[in-house]
């Protein structure tokens, strides 16, 4: 399959990391489970790009483990709101730019902050989505923390 060239490969292939692409059976609401079955790889090495939103509205993207998921609480508590929570599937496409199940770190149509989870750091290889449902890139963290430089957290909780 020809590389799909969304916002994200673009931003991908102007930073010169070197990637593979991965595609599989999108399926609604399958989330990272399904990703990582079809790729035949680790739950916790599949990465969430979640758009949330804090008590006064201002939206941000968490970077996640598969496995985990984010504690709001621990989060608002490191932004020093009082609370966060992740933005409707409609503010997110609008934030991002990217369809629900499609969001991607890279590319992203406004200039958010970005906080990724400690544990990401420790992967050899993560697959993170590409800007397309279906649709997964391979990377090194390195990679990622370079071009994203993103705040790292510890927020992950079973």
């Amino acid at each position: 399959m020809k590389t799909p060239k969304t916002p994200a490969i673009r931003q991908i292939e102007q930073a010169g990391i070197e990637f593979q692409t991965h595609t599989y059976a999108y399926e609604e609401r399958g989330g990272t489970a399904t990703s990582a079955r079809e790729l035949d790889v680790p739950e916790s090495s599949v990465i969430k790009t979640l758009v949330f939103k804090d008590s006064d509205n201002r939206p941000f993207v968490v970077l996640m483990t598969g496995d985990l998921q984010v504690s709001a609480k621990e989060m608002a508590r490191i932004l020093g709101v009082k609370g966060v929570k992740p933005c409707s599937p409609q503010e997110a496409q609008k934030h991002s730019g990217y369809q629900v199940g499609g969001t991607s770190p890279f590319g992203l149509k406004k200039k958010l902050p970005v906080y990724m989870e400690k544990a990401i750091e420790d992967l050899p290889l993560l697959y993170i989505n590409g800007g397309k449902r279906g649709f997964l890139v391979s990377l090194t963290p390195v990679d990622l923390k370079r071009v994203i430089q993103p705040v790292i957290v510890e927020v992950g909780t079973a």
